[in-house]
């Protein structure tokens, strides 16, 4: 009989034993004979029932008192032995189709150190929001330069071999955001890495307009890495141009929230916090801003009604504000 490939699935957690025990019942559903599980739970909250959480689904459990997503995945990530290695965040569920497929890829191309399989973005009830993403993939694996132009593999898709996360090691605990996105870039920079066209994981998102102080937070670690990488490597660039465009690419996500929420506050007559938000797709991307303004009557509207502080009516939209 076959012995089962091993994964040890890094968890970090904090303050959620709900959602966390949904995350780790999803990852149990998938075992089988050919598939078993390490699961490694690293927690820097203050939740007691988090512990036996982790206990009723067969979890090794430790815990820090240091801030930050990156020192809990560590904690779990210095004991992980498996074959492979796995994520998972706390809020989130993998999908019926996860791991095996990205498995088989690494074993059929032994020169891939990693496989991405598809992310679904969901509400806070795992309803879906859209289409599984990404739908494309590079010809020749190398997806380094798209990573620094915009791309982050959501973790909870990522499967490694575990000799390479090993090798790479711990995440880097300084960078509150996006610590993960550090992580993989550091193996993409130097291996090709495959992709699998099968949802892997149902993301839970924030509702529109509700999370500013974290997309500030995320978009000063992503510039941070973005700075971080692309001295190395600016041979894989046409021209300094194209560094540029790959930068603003990356700010992107960010921009797009905060003209999505000037919209919605310029709607409801929160004339400050439009304007709040107008500046922080500014900070993030003056010339786009500056373009949109130029192409869509409905931005121009939403500026119009955080400067005389007169809602904006809801009849007088586009499809996108930033089209």
């Amino acid at each position: 009989m076959t012995k089962p490939r091993v994964v040890s699935v890094i968890v970090g957690t904090r303050n959620r034993p709900d959602t966390l025990r949904d995350a780790l019942a999803s990852i149990r559903a998938l075992e089988g004979p050919d598939l078993t599980f390490e699961i490694l739970v690293g927690d820097n909250g203050t939740t007691p029932e988090t512990p036996g959480v982790v206990a009723a689904f067969g979890g090794v459990y430790d815990r820090t008192d240091t801030y930050g997503c990156p020192a809990a995945r560590n904690l779990a990530m210095r004991k992980m032995s498996g074959e492979f290695v796995a994520f998972l965040d706390d809020d989130d569920v993998w999908l019926p189709g996860n791991i095996r497929p990205q498995i088989a890829l690494l074993d059929a191309q032994p020169e891939l150190a990693a496989a991405f399989g598809q992310i679904v973005v969901s509400d806070q009830n795992l309803k879906p929001l859209g289409d599984p993403w990404p739908t494309q993939w590079p010809a020749d694996n190398d997806i380094y330069v798209q990573m620094l132009s915009g791309y982050f593999p959501q973790v909870g898709g990522t499967v490694v071999r575990g000799d390479i996360a090993r090798r790479y090691g711990l995440m880097d605990e300084s960078l509150i955001g996006d610590s993960d996105w550090d992580w993989q870039l550091r193996i993409t920079s130097a291996h090709k890495v495959g992709f699998v066209p099968v949802p892997s994981v149902n993301c839970r998102g924030r509702p529109p307009g509700t999370s500013d102080k974290l997309q500030i937070t995320r978009a000063g670690y992503t510039r941070k890495i973005f700075l971080r990488f692309a001295p190395r490597t600016l041979g894989r660039w046409r021209n300094p141009v194209a560094v540029l465009k790959s930068y603003f690419a990356c700010m992107t996500p960010y921009y797009d929230y905060f003209v999505t929420a000037a919209e919605e506050r310029a709607r409801s007559g929160d004339a400050a916090g439009a304007r709040f938000a107008l500046w922080h797709a500014f900070w993030l991307n003056p010339n786009r801003l500056v373009k949109n303004l130029m192409t869509s009557v409905s931005l121009r509207g939403v500026v119009r009604a955080a400067i005389t502080k007169s809602p904006l009516p809801r009849g007088d939209a586009e499809a996108k504000l930033g089209a």
